[in-house]
């Protein structure tokens, strides 16, 4: 079983639509989120971003995760390290 996943673009039946209240914002972010991830997506997408680009890109993702995860929420939810509970304290697997 994969690790990563992208169900909600795929079940969400609201409006995508920014602007309207926060409940629809967050879920709009995330159907963009997950759909510019796709693969087919980015691998046409990559090529045509400039160094700047990337660059941009990179750095805004890096600050949101470092201002609002932990670091144990860094390790298990974006990197998906399962060891990490093992190696700082965590005892026992427990997923």
């Amino acid at each position: 079983m994969s690790d990563h996943s992208h169900r909600f673009v795929e079940e969400y039946q609201g409006l995508v639509g920014y602007g309207f209240d926060r409940p629809t914002d967050e879920a709009t972010v995330q159907v963009y989120l997950q759909k510019f991830s796709d693969d087919q997506c980015l691998k046409q997408l990559l090529p045509r971003l400039s160094s700047q680009e990337l660059e941009e890109i990179f750095n805004l993702l890096s600050g949101l995760l470092r201002r609002h995860f932990s670091e144990e929420e860094y390790h298990l939810l974006f990197l998906k390290d399962k060891e990490y509970h093992k190696l700082h304290g965590g005892g026992e697997d427990q997923g």
